[in-house]
């Protein structure tokens, strides 16, 4: 266990359940690390934490066994600005927004039961399992098909529109990337 750590970096996938603790992932453009704030702490907290802040969070950094990550318990934070990722981010929608890429007409409904699930994601990470769990237990009669690609790194873009394509074209009803 790494105690009274500061770690920086970028709040993305906020979630705040019933429970009142806190969970979301703090990134730099090379890492990640998933965090907690106990409803304790998270009640004395006051940063008024969102996606995209930058910040500097402090805490202790532990082993979830569950997962076998590590993840900071943290119990304080302070503002470091707008993160960079998330700017990023901003950019890119508005430019796909501008290209006509959200407009309604381009949406198309979701099956409401889909016959064939398309999976793009690595095929030796923790998430193809998590999916395959899932779709086992809450979606058994679906057939399934994956295609492996790079989710991180320089080759992940062109080999998860390769995917995403491979899937459309063997006719997934909903592809999960």
């Amino acid at each position: 266990m790494l105690r009274d750590v500061w770690v920086r970096g970028e709040i993305s996938n906020i979630s705040r359940p019933s429970s009142g603790h806190i969970y979301f992932t703090l990134k730099d453009p090379s890492a990640a690390l998933k965090c907690v704030i106990w409803k304790t702490n998270a009640l004395r907290l006051r940063l008024p934490l969102q996606n995209g802040m930058a910040i500097e969070a402090h805490g202790y950094i532990s082993l979830y066994e569950r997962d076998g990550a590590y993840q900071l318990y943290m119990d304080a934070a302070r503002l470091a600005g707008e993160g960079m990722l998330y700017q990023e981010f901003l950019r890119l929608k508005a430019r796909l927004e501008a290209e006509g890429l959200f407009d309604a007409e381009r949406k198309r409904a979701l099956p409401a039961r889909p016959r064939c699930i398309g999976i793009a994601t690595s095929p030796t990470g923790a998430a193809l399992q998590d999916m395959l769990n899932t779709l086992r237990r809450r979606y058994p009669l679906a057939e399934v098909l994956l295609a492996p690609c790079a989710v991180q790194g320089d080759d992940a873009p062109l080999e998860i529109v390769a995917a995403l394509g491979a899937l459309n074209r063997r006719g997934a009803d909903v592809i999960l990337l």
